[in-house]
């Protein structure tokens, strides 16, 4: 079997709403790898494939959903729920304006395996509408998912939107925008961005807790 052939498979099953094929593919892979690495080498890349082939029409929202649902069944078996500790940063997480939710749902199980306590917005959100529920919450730290280059640029609007509410709280990004250029979260005004959703638990505790 390729490296190849199992990404094909789960991509298939997640789009066909397979279970059972998702199961099996899985467990192959659990069977050679930790879980860890399963998520970021098969389950992460071909949820990266799926999100791809709705921004080029080859798929439905529907799909992308259930896509979704069935990686969040996988983030219950392979990564472990800690228990928020009351001594780690407030994170606040959300998606600024569209409805692309597959990164926000891999980095919230990610953060809470790390035993950080996480609000999570949802999708849609504007800016200001982010800006105001992160700065009631107390957020130390607010990360935010996007898809499309539009709301990559609208981090600014939100980074702006703290800040005017006295809001302190460290801004960190991801998403497709983010890796086509590296140096973008710069350029929007956040604290840091993240390559993969296994950074985020790592950035939650250093920015929250500097001075």
């Amino acid at each position: 079997m390729t490296d190849e052939e199992p990404k094909l498979r789960l991509e298939r099953a997640f789009l066909a709403v397979d279970r059972l094929e998702v199961e099996r593919v899985v467990t192959a892979a659990l069977a050679a790898s930790r879980p860890d690495q399963v998520l970021e080498q098969l389950v992460v890349p071909v949820l990266d494939r799926v999100g791809q082939a709705w921004e080029a029409g080859a798929v439905s929202l529907s799909q992308v959903y259930m896509a979704g649902r069935l990686t969040e069944d996988l983030l219950e078996r392979l990564l472990p729920q800690a228990r928020p500790q009351a001594d780690r940063p407030r994170v606040v997480l959300g998606v600024l304006e569209d409805q692309h939710v597959l990164g926000k749902r891999m980095v919230h199980a990610y953060l809470a395996a790390g035993g950080l306590s996480v609000l999570d917005l949802g999708a849609g959100l504007t800016a200001g509408a982010l800006a105001e529920r992160a700065a009631g919450e107390g957020a130390t730290v607010v990360m935010v998912s996007t898809l499309m280059i539009r709301a990559a640029l609208r981090v600014q609007d939100l980074v702006e939107a703290l800040r005017a509410r006295g809001s302190a709280a460290a801004v960190v990004v991801g998403g497709a925008p983010f890796r086509l250029d590296p140096g973008l979260w710069k350029k929007v005004g956040a604290d840091a961005w993240g390559a993969n959703a296994s950074d985020a638990p790592g950035l939650a505790l250093r920015l929250g807790r500097r001075p």
